[in-house]
């Protein structure tokens, strides 16, 4: 297990600005002139730990001048790309994977492969790499992430003698326990849709690997390919067990929560923002754990679900010396343990050898991703693909867990989908 505690965010912020050249790799730390900075963390508390950490930044940079734009995150996804083509700062917020792929395809996000080729990032940024790369160069730095992975209510596997499951036999023999215990073994809320993308996500990319998941979500496979059709045998294999909680497209993720809380259900495929509201529901850390979704093809690297949150630097930004060591100073370590601890963004920092609080939901998703998913990070379903593929087949993973035997139809409707949009 990964060295883990709770830093002292002052004395972090004090070494972070005493190592400013250590952090910069050797680079020059003699920057000036003006660095523009554009987010989207408009929330009060992402939009203070961003704040902090700029002014961090600035005194390591006395001779720099500092300008940051706070932009509320809805209106940031309809004015990016005309801020970027007309008036880009240095810097600006976005999303790995597919979210970024226009803007990298229209020439408006700056190749930064070199940074990439930095061992302190190579090293410690791996787990992310792949979301930021497209056409084989990198083309922005990740600052947070979360893992998804199966919350569940630990006090009643016990009562029923149930131990986690690591492989699709064992998932399906602890269901068929719970379901003769008068439960159902999931929760779900599927009335928006991209909860039941987690589940295809997962079954998708642990029956047939991250490599195939990424070019189904990139047009590059038929949906009526025998892989695609095996994901959904599986799918179906809990289905018909009536694995899942009646009526979940009544109902939104939160209000598939008490499902779990009462009983009536015992784990949720989910992020790990779901733990704070299970805790404040009256659940204790006694009651609830977490384990990784399981193998289902033996053999296949497990790949995860893990939402990145991202830097770029556009490509007509007019200070790219300084925004290239503010990207160093976001991914370094240090900064890493800062923004994301438990008082900030209380995410996972993406950096391999930063610190994390002492939670256990976060070390397990720590772990996990740094250290066990050599089989690729996905971005979730409704990031990967391009918008109005990820809706229309959203809506049919919702409609097959309802009405599974449309199958056949659902597949040539997203496959009719996936020949007009590509």
């Amino acid at each position: 297990m990964h060295s883990m505690f709770k830093a002292s965010i002052a004395a972090l912020a004090t070494t972070a600005v005493m190592a400013g050249s250590a952090i910069a790799g050797g680079h020059d730390d003699k920057l000036t002139g003006d660095l523009r900075i554009f987010l989207d963390t408009s929330n009060p508390a992402p939009r203070a730990t961003m704040e902090e950490m700029i002014a961090r930044f600035q005194e390591m940079h006395p001779d720099l001048n500092i300008e940051t734009t706070v932009i509320d995150r809805e209106a940031y996804k309809t004015q990016i790309r005309n801020f970027l083509t007309a008036n880009p700062p240095d810097v600006a917020t976005w999303y790995a994977a597919n979210r970024m792929r226009p803007y990298v395809e229209a020439g408006l996000f700056e190749d930064i492969s070199d940074l990439w080729a930095e061992p302190a990032i190579a090293e410690n940024l791996a787990s992310t790499k792949g979301a930021l790369t497209i056409d084989g160069k990198q083309w922005g730095v990740p600052y947070t992430y979360y893992q998804w992975g199966v919350y569940y209510r630990e006090d009643i596997f016990n009562e029923l003698g149930l131990t986690e499951p690591t492989t699709w036999e064992e998932e399906k023999a602890n269901c068929q326990v719970i379901l003769d215990s008068g439960r159902k073994c999931y929760t779900i809320g599927s009335k928006f849709l991209w909860t039941a993308g987690g589940w295809f996500d997962y079954l998708n990319m642990r029956t047939n690997g991250f490599d195939f998941h990424m070019a189904l979500a990139n047009g590059e496979i038929a949906w009526t390919d025998d892989r695609v059709k095996q994901t959904f045998a599986n799918w179906r294999e809990l289905i018909d067990m009536g694995a899942f909680i009646d009526n979940h497209q009544s109902y939104s993720w939160q209000e598939a929560l008490p499902f779990m809380i009462n009983g009536d259900a015992t784990a949720y495929l989910m992020g790990n923002f779901a733990v704070a509201h299970m805790r404040e529901a009256g659940l204790t850390d006694d009651q609830i754990d977490f384990y990784q979704f399981v193998e289902i093809t033996p053999g296949l690297e497990k790949a995860e679900d893990a939402p990145t949150d991202t830097f770029h630097i556009p490509s007509q930004a007019e200070n790219k010396e300084a925004a290239r060591e503010f990207l160093r100073f976001v991914v370094s370590a240090e900064q890493q343990t800062i923004i994301n601890n438990g008082e900030n963004l209380g995410q996972l920092p993406v950096n391999a050898s930063s610190s994390i609080d002492q939670d256990e939901f976060l070390e397990q998703g720590f772990e996990m991703l740094s250290s066990n998913s050599p089989g690729g990070i996905a971005q979730f379903f409704d990031r990967d693909a391009p918008a109005e593929m990820a809706s229309v087949a959203m809506e049919g993973f919702q409609e097959f867990m309802v009405i599974p035997d449309n199958l056949e139809d659902i597949l040539q409707r997203l496959e009719a989908a996936r020949q007009s949009i590509y």
